[in-house]
């Protein structure tokens, strides 16, 4: 295809993300169709194997049939899996899990226009990725402006590549994106591809004040919120959270720990649940029984009388089983030092008598002492 059909592409993905409502300003729509994102799908990408099961990948590879209009579409793509594996290194299926993509450009959009930079900007960006996305702030700021963390080296080399190809040379670290780039700070806007248990203190202190952080804070049971916070003159970085749904890979040196001999679930105190763990299909409530045992992870087992759900702390040796009763009633056991269940209920019982609110009413503060999240109000 020429590059007046690509440049045909990159016009119909501007114009699909104005219309959704993703892409507002003239500086942002002249970088989306100006940067090329299949330059940074070369290496081709993985699809999903729709199917039973547990989830399976295959490649699709750079120049396959349709890879350059699909490039094209708003979609995330998987670039790597089990921390090493490109599309080119398999054939057939493989079942291993995610751990690069290239996020769906409504998102990317999104959120750079969410981070309301200005000319002369110094952006600090946490996860390189494919590397569109520092295309996108480079061809918007310039080269000169934009510094981007990785941690995987392979990853960061790959961006690099794409990147020079398309004439953009921005400063690009390998490292642990956790840790800022102290020899760049301060930035006037910090900015992360993955998401976090909680905002490093690093990023704060490397950020002028005046200037903003966007972060996507999640959890080990996979509720999250793009928080936006404003740096002070105190060092204490404060803001809320903006609406609607985002997700991202959690930052590598924070995956949970593995699950490892699991406790006998039969034992412990048993009391009749409050609150039934289907709650917590709600993002909000999750999102608030996610504070309320930050440590804890879920999973779910086949019981005598139906789906077990359980949290286990596995540094902690708590644990919380609920089991299905009859007429919608829930028995919860718990062990380990502490009641987990205990706590999410007592969390989310205060949410519901403040109105549940949505998670666009929580705030977030990060100071030298901590995070604290909570609704407005709380």
């Amino acid at each position: 295809m020429s590059d007046l059909d690509t440049a045909a592409l990159r016009r119909a993905l501007a114009d699909q993300l104005a219309d959704g409502g993703h892409l507002h300003t003239r500086q942002w729509r002249t970088a989306v169709e100006s940067v090329p994102r299949h330059e940074f799908l070369r290496a081709g990408f993985f699809e999903r194997v729709i199917g039973p099961g547990p989830t399976a990948w295959r490649p699709v590879p750079a120049e396959s049939r349709g890879w350059l209009v699909r490039c094209y579409d708003d979609e995330s793509f998987v670039t790597q899996v089990a921390g090493t594996i490109a599309p080119a290194d398999i054939r057939g299926e493989i079942l291993r899990e995610p751990t690069s993509s290239s996020t769906l450009p409504s998102l990317v959009v999104r959120m750079l226009e969410d981070l309301q930079v200005e000319d002369g900007h110094q952006v600090l960006e946490i996860g390189t990725g494919t590397g569109y996305s520092t295309g996108l702030l480079c061809h918007r700021l310039g080269d000169d402006h934009v510094t981007s963390v990785e941690v995987d080296p392979e990853v960061s080399v790959r961006a690099a590549t794409s990147l020079g190809t398309c004439g953009y040379y921005p400063d690009l670290v390998v490292g642990d994106g956790l840790a800022g780039h102290k020899d760049g700070a301060p930035y006037d806007r910090v900015i992360a591809t993955c998401s976090v248990l909680a905002v490093p203190p690093a990023w704060v202190e490397q950020t002028r004040p005046g200037g903003i952080i966007l972060a996507t804070i999640t959890g080990w049971r996979h509720a999250s919120g793009l928080a936006r916070l404003t740096v002070g003159d105190d060092g204490t970085a404060r803001g809320r959270f903006l609406d609607g749904t985002v997700s991202f890979m959690l930052a590598r040196p924070q995956a949970p720990p593995p699950l490892g001999m699991l406790p006998d679930f039969g034992s412990g105190e048993e009391r009749r649940a409050r609150l039934a763990p289907t709650l917590l299909t709600d993002p909000a409530a999750r999102f608030v029984a996610q504070l309320a045992a930050p440590r804890a992870q879920r999973l779910t087992l086949p019981g005598p009388s139906g789906t077990e759900h359980v949290l286990l702390d596995v540094d902690a040796g708590a644990w919380a089983a609920l089991l299905p009763g009859g007429e919608e009633r829930w028995t919860v056991r718990q062990g380990g030092p502490g009641r987990l269940w205990d706590d999410v209920e007592e969390h989310l019982l205060r949410w519901q008598a403040d109105d549940a609110p949505p998670l666009a009413a929580f705030e977030i503060e990060v100071s030298p002492e901590g995070q604290r999240v909570a609704w407005a109000g709380a």
